[in-house]
C-alpha cells in the first residue's frame, strides 16, 4: 500500500541550514554524515508538518538559526498540497495549507507522521509519562480528536489542583471542573485502550520476523474508574486526599503503557538494550500498518540513528518491513554503510558541515 510523501522540502534559516531546496521521488529516504552536521534537523521539519511541537518537542524560537536570529521557514509539497511553516522571533508557529492560513490540528487531514528518536530508547525504563506521551501519539495518529480530550482534560485538571493547592473546600468550585474531567478523561482512556488494540491486531501484519509485544494500560498507582459517573465521584471522594498531596491522584493521567516481549515472555524494562529497540521499532511499524489499513495510506516514517542497536539481520528487517509499507521513510545515520541493505529501493543524502552550515546532497 502506497501512502502520501514529501516531494519537495525547502528550508530556511532552520536550525544548522540557512537555505536547503530537496526533492523526493516517494521512495524512501537515507540521511547519512557525522554527528552534529545537521541530519536531525531535516528530518525534525519533516516532523513540523504534523500537529504539535514536532519531535524534539521544540519551541519556535528554538528552531531559529543562530547567529542570525531571522525568522525561520519551511514550504514543503505533501500529497500535493502546499504547506508553509514559520515563525519570525519571540512569535507563535504560523501554518498556511495552499496558500490560506490554517490551525496546526489541520496538518493531520494532509499526512500522517511517525517518528522514532533515540530519546526515546529508554522508554521502558523511565517515567510513565514518556510512555504516555508516546501512546499519545499514537493514538493522535488514528483519531486526530484525541489532542481535543487531552487538551479539555487537562485544563481542567490544572483548574482542579489549583484549588487543591490553594486549599479551598467549597465543593461548588469543585463539581463543574470534575465533570469536565470526567467527560475528557474518559476519552483519553478510551482512546488509548483503542489504539492499544489497534497495535496488537498490526502486530501480526508483520511481513519479517520483527519481535511483538503484548501490551497492557495499566490503570496507574490511583486506579481508573469504569465510567464518567464513577470517575465523577471517586474525584469527589478524593478531594481531601488530594488536597494533601497538593494534585489530583486518579485518573489517566496517572496511566502506564506496559510491553512483553511475546515469544521471550519477558517484561520490556528487563530486556536488553537492543531488544529493547526492536520492540519500539516493532511498535512504530505496527502503528503504520494500522493507520495505513485505517485511513487507507501509510503514514510519513521518520527514524532518527534507527540502526543503533540493530544487528545486520534486523536492519534488513526494518528495511523490508519499510518497503511492504511502500511508505516514505526519512531514516538518518553516520554511515552510507548503514543503508546498503535498501539499495535501490532509497533515495541517499549525505550531510556536512561547512564553516559552521549545514550542507545537504543527494548521492544519487
Amino acid at each position: 500500500m502506497s501512502g502520501s510523501c514529501v516531494t519537495e522540502l525547502s528550508l530556511r534559516h532552520f536550525r544548522s541550514h540557512r537555505r536547503v531546496d530537496l526533492s523526493f521521488d516517494g521512495r524512501p529516504v537515507a540521511i547519512h554524515g557525522p554527528n552534529g552536521a545537521g541530519k536531525t534537523n531535516l528530518i525534525e521539519a519533516v516532523s513540523l508538518l504534523s500537529p504539535g511541537r514536532g519531535l524534539r518537542r521544540a519551541g519556535p524560537d528554538d528552531l531559529i538559526r543562530r547567529p542570525e536570529a531571522l525568522g525561520w521557514k519551511v514550504r514543503a509539497t505533501v500529497a500535493g498540497h502546499e504547506i508553509e511553516l514559520g515563525a519570525e522571533p519571540g512569535t507563535s508557529r504560523a501554518v498556511r495549507i495552499d496558500g490560506k492560513a490554517a490551525p496546526q490540528v489541520a496538518l493531520a487531514r494532509v499526512a500522517r507522521v511517525l517518528w522514532l528518536v533515540p530519546s526515546m530508547d529508554r522508554l521502558w525504563i523511565e517515567g510513565a509519562d514518556g510512555r504516555r506521551r508516546f501512546l499519545d501519539r499514537a493514538v493522535l495518529s488514528l483519531d486526530p480528536g484525541h489532542a481535543e480530550a487531552v487538551l479539555d482534560y487537562e485544563k481542567a485538571m490544572r483548574e482542579r489542583n489549583r484549588l487543591l493547592k490553594d486549599m479551598v473546600r467549597d465543593a461548588h468550585w469543585y463539581d463543574a471542573l470534575e465533570g469536565r474531567m470526567a467527560q475528557a478523561g474518559m476519552r483519553v482512556q478510551a482512546g488509548r485502550a483503542a489504539a492499544v488494540a489497534a497495535l496488537e491486531e498490526a502486530q501480526a501484519g508483520a511481513e519479517t520476523a520483527f519481535p511483538a509485544a503484548d501490551l497492557t494500560l495499566a490503570p496507574g498507582d490511583g486506579g481508573m474508574p469504569a465510567d464518567a459517573d464513577a470517575f465523577r465521584a471517586a474525584l469527589a471522594a478524593g478531594r481531601a486526599r488530594d488536597m494533601a498531596a497538593g494534585r489530583t491522584l486518579t485518573g489517566p493521567h496517572r496511566s502506564d503503557l506496559e510491553a512483553v516481549w511475546r515469544s521471550k515472555g519477558v517484561s520490556a524494562r528487563d530486556c536488553s538494550t537492543g531488544e529493547q529497540k526492536a520492540l519500539l521499532i516493532s511498535l512504530i511499524l505496527a502503528n503504520a500498518r494500522a493507520l495505513a489499513a485505517r485511513v487507507g495510506a501509510a503514514p510519513i516514517l521518520l527514524l532518527d540513528e534507527v540502526a543503533a542497536h540493530l544487528d545486520a539481520r534486523r536492519r534488513a528487517a526494518l528495511y523490508d518491513e519499510i518497503a511492504a509499507l511502500g511508505c516514505q521513510a526519512f531514516m538518518t545515520g553516520t554511515g552510507a554503510e548503514l543503508f546498503e541493505g535498501l539499495g535501490a529501493r532509497a533515495q541517499t543524502l549525505e550531510v556536512r558541515e561547512t564553516d559552521g552550515e549545514s550542507e545537504v546532497r543527494h548521492d544519487d
